[in-house]
């Protein structure tokens, strides 16, 4: 069984409902499953205490959902065009997995969300493809051939699924939104599988 991490951050909600998408996705996929994970918000200060067990949700992600996962699904609110900062944290500290090349050759793809069309969607996708490309892996987008990818009119890139919330205060996924997610979901477990049978 291919088990793909969808490892996630989120404030508003919009990126989670995203992350539950793309897992949706995932579980299509014969012989695949997915791990939903999320990482803890950042203190301004740097002697911070432990963040406690999340009471609800995904629980928080730990080296070894990378490790033991054969993909992953990321995603992030944006943050200026980049990903917020408690998921570079994460990744920040993934450095004895480069070491090992445990992340080497599995596939990966990446999702954000927005509150406006240009609020910097695409730059947020290419900054989180960076830490994911020196860690050797194989990156998944949107090809054109997903038909929502021509029909939506708020979020959804060939970098990866997105969201644009306007001013709205819940997560509304459009269908084209959600349509996309489950795209990216399923692309990811399906190579996943596919490289699984090849070892």
């Amino acid at each position: 069984m291919a088990e793909i991490l969808v490892l996630y951050y989120s404030r508003g909600g919009a990126t989670a409902e995203l992350a539950r998408q793309v897992c949706r996705g995932v579980e299509t996929v014969g012989g695949a499953r997915a791990r939903l994970r999320t990482v803890p918000a950042v203190a301004a200060s740097s002697e911070a205490p432990a963040q406690p067990v999340p009471e609800s949700g995904a629980p928080y992600a730990t080296l070894d959902d990378l490790k033991e996962t054969d993909g992953l699904v990321m995603g992030s609110p944006t943050r200026f065009g980049n990903m917020a900062a408690p998921l570079k944290y994460f990744l920040d500290n993934t450095a004895t997995l480069w070491l090992s090349g445990a992340l080497s050759g599995k596939p990966a793809a990446v999702f954000t969300s927005t509150q406006t069309m240009h609020g910097g969607q695409e730059s947020t996708l290419l900054s989180m493809m960076l830490p994911l490309l020196h860690h050797g892996m194989i990156l998944v987008g949107l090809p054109y051939t997903e038909r929502a990818l021509n029909e939506t009119q708020r979020g959804g890139s060939p970098y990866g699924a997105s969201h644009v919330s306007g001013t709205a205060t819940h997560a509304h996924l459009c269908d084209e939104e959600r349509t996309l997610a489950q795209a990216l979901g399923r692309r990811v477990a399906a190579l996943a599988v596919r490289l699984a049978a090849t070892t």
